[in-house]
């Protein structure tokens, strides 16, 4: 199982399984069961994307260097990043309240990161979820690295 809203830019999901999988799954999935058929663009605009994602791999090194970029750029703050090599990259605070001001700081620099706290993550672990994407320039994330160990002061 898959979503398509992330590396594929469109929406929906999809699940590869034996077909005793597949046909519990059309008759008993309430999700599914309830809901309405994709239309035919969203089909034409997920092939378009997997054309893309198959030949262009540029993007996924340019996201690979950002990743190492943020995570060398961060390295030695009191917040630390998950362990993640994903294009989400978690930066855990703890406390709730310094998660946002955390958030509103980065904001008042004209960044958006936003905090995600409970009940979406366990009490104690509140964090900035940083979302890069190929769309994202070296330039950017040293505003954010900069920005990050000036709100650490």
């Amino acid at each position: 199982m898959a979503t398509l809203g992330k590396a594929a830019g469109v929406s929906g999901a999809f699940v590869a399984a034996e077909q005793v999988v597949i046909d519990t799954l059309l008759q008993s999935a309430r999700s599914y069961v309830y809901t309405t058929a994709s239309p035919p663009a969203l089909a034409t605009a997920l092939l378009a994307s997997l054309e893309l994602l198959q030949a262009e791999d540029w993007r996924r090194e340019q996201l690979r260097k950002l990743i190492a970029q943020l995570r060398s750029g961060l390295a030695g703050l009191k917040w630390r990043l998950m362990d993640t090599q994903t294009p989400i990259q978690p930066l855990l605070v703890g406390g709730n309240e310094e998660a946002v001001a955390l958030s509103e700081g980065l904001r008042a620099r004209g960044i958006w990161v936003p905090a995600i706290r409970p009940p979406t993550v366990p009490q104690g672990t509140a964090r900035l979820r940083i979302s890069l994407s190929a769309a994202h320039s070296e330039a950017d994330v040293d505003q954010l690295i900069g920005a990050l160990h000036e709100l650490a002061r």
